[in-house]
């Protein structure tokens, strides 16, 4: 027998859901305030509005491709991949969210964990990892082996969205100076994707030019 709209057992249903969606947002460390909705596509308008729609849908993760948002500093990259992110999670995906410096930062504590212990690890076991603020500042060769580390984990296992100010050409900046390295983080991360190029202005020199005005 169908269930009927707002029926007892349609509203214990929508209540479960809303609890999971705010259980899951809480654990994947996405910041606040970012979804589709209020993407100003309209400012940002090298971003394709329908593109972005389809990787809503998150079919992209069941393929564990990889997307990768690349663009000058402000210009929504984040709010992209966080609003992604968000929409994974409605659809039943687990997400966790680092920037790069924080994601760094808890492999080196995990370095020397067990390799069946790392499988409870979040940013290797979950359906989705973001990765975000790469190319800010370089990393150490140990640490850009960590990074390779959990791309090449995650490699087939599960979908990444990472942002960058750098354009590919520019990774071995990132990664030491290594471009063996490199090319063996790009091959595992490139060879399923959707490259995002964000080439407007910066929405915080908009609010700053507001306020000038």
């Amino acid at each position: 027998m169908p269930r009927v709209a707002g029926s007892p057992s349609c509203r214990e249903t929508d209540q479960r859901e809303e609890r999971r969606i705010g259980r899951s947002l809480r654990l994947s460390g996405l910041p606040s305030g970012y979804t589709l909705g209020n993407f100003d596509f309209v400012f940002q308008p090298s971003i394709e509005k329908a593109r972005i729609e389809t990787l809503a849908t998150s079919a992209y993760i069941q393929q564990s491709e990889t997307v990768l948002i690349q663009g000058p500093p402000g210009t929504g990259k984040t709010h992209l991949a966080v609003a992604l992110g968000i929409k994974a999670i409605e659809h039943g995906f687990s997400v966790a969210f680092y920037t790069l410096e924080d994601l760094i930062h808890a492999a080196r504590q995990d370095v020397d964990r067990q390799p069946k212990r790392m499988k409870g690890v979040k940013y290797l076991k979950s359906s989705l990892l973001i990765i975000d603020e790469m190319g800010f500042q370089p990393l150490s060769r140990e640490d850009a082996a960590l990074l390779f580390r959990v791309v090449n984990y995650r490699y087939g296992r599960g979908s990444t969205i990472i942002t960058t100010n750098k354009a590919v050409k520019d990774w071995p900046e990132i990664l030491a100076g290594d471009e063996v390295m490199t090319t063996a983080v790009l091959d595992r991360l490139l060879h399923k994707s959707h490259v995002l190029h964000v080439n407007g202005r910066s929405y915080r020199l908009k609010n700053l030019e507001k306020m000038l005005a």
